[in-house]
């Protein structure tokens, strides 16, 4: 775990923490500390506030980055190991989705995403090593995605490999579930057109069901999440032959 990961779990933790217990957490100066959370706060992981760190609160994505941070970036990583140089992949929205989109760019040569998320495409901006494919449709604002007849007629001109999203929670008897009616209908339209549909979620999701039914248990190939997962989803998910891939 890198230092800012240590910050961002820290402030996870405590909620508020001042500029001199990170230092002293961290063995490092003041000055290094106010550096990084310049950084974290310039990514809307936390905020700065007259001496402390603070996380933040409400349901944008920048904020639902910083929650389980540590967790969803293990996710992203461990997702990027199954994605080659060169290759193209379709990513839907979500702070662990963003995430992995972020290691690709990192890690990876000339891979090309192609989503729906505004978000993603404003996030990965600074990185010269991906090319971002950005889908037309309605503006859903608030989760920076675009929806709508419009976008389904745009995934059908494509084909990938690997489709990557997340997910709003679990039901055993019913499947992967989102809270919202149109963006389930992306992932659907999406999975048409991919060979491999690859969801990546911490376990927490899996503790209660969302709003509307996201997509079949027979759809989905693999579920990279962590081992906080419970025993119910795992015997169900084990049932439907998904690939379960944990993390630390």
């Amino acid at each position: 775990m890198n230092r800012l990961e240590k910050i961002i779990q820290l402030v996870s933790q405590e909620k508020k923490i001042d500029v001199t217990t990170l230092s002293q957490l961290l063995e490092v100066s003041k000055v290094t500390i106010r550096k990084d959370l310049d950084k974290l706060e310039s990514k809307g992981l936390l905020r700065r506030e007259h001496g402390y760190a603070v996380l933040n609160n409400g349901d944008d994505l920048n904020v639902r980055l910083s929650y389980h941070y540590t967790t969803k970036r293990r996710i992203a990583e461990k997702a990027a190991e199954l994605i080659q140089d060169n290759e193209t992949i379709m990513i839907e929205s979500g702070s662990t989705c963003a995430l992995l989109a972020e290691v690709l760019c990192q890690t990876k040569h000339n891979i090309k995403i192609i989503t729906n998320s505004s978000f993603i495409a404003n996030y990965l901006r600074h990185y010269q090593t991906c090319q971002i494919i950005l889908l037309g449709g309605y503006y859903q604002p608030t989760a920076e995605v675009t929806v709508g007849p419009l976008l389904k007629e745009m995934i059908r001109l494509f084909h990938v490999d690997k489709l990557f999203f997340g997910t709003d929670g679990f039901s055993p008897r019913v499947g992967f579930m989102g809270k919202d009616m149109m963006r389930t209908e992306v992932v659907q339209e999406m999975a048409k057109v991919a060979d491999q549909v690859i969801i990546l979620t911490d376990s927490s999701k899996f503790e209660k069901p969302s709003l509307v039914p996201q997509i079949d248990f027979n759809a989905v190939r693999r579920v990279i999440t962590d081992k906080g997962l419970n025993k119910e989803a795992l015997e169900a998910l084990t049932q439907k032959a998904i690939e379960v891939i944990f993390v630390e």
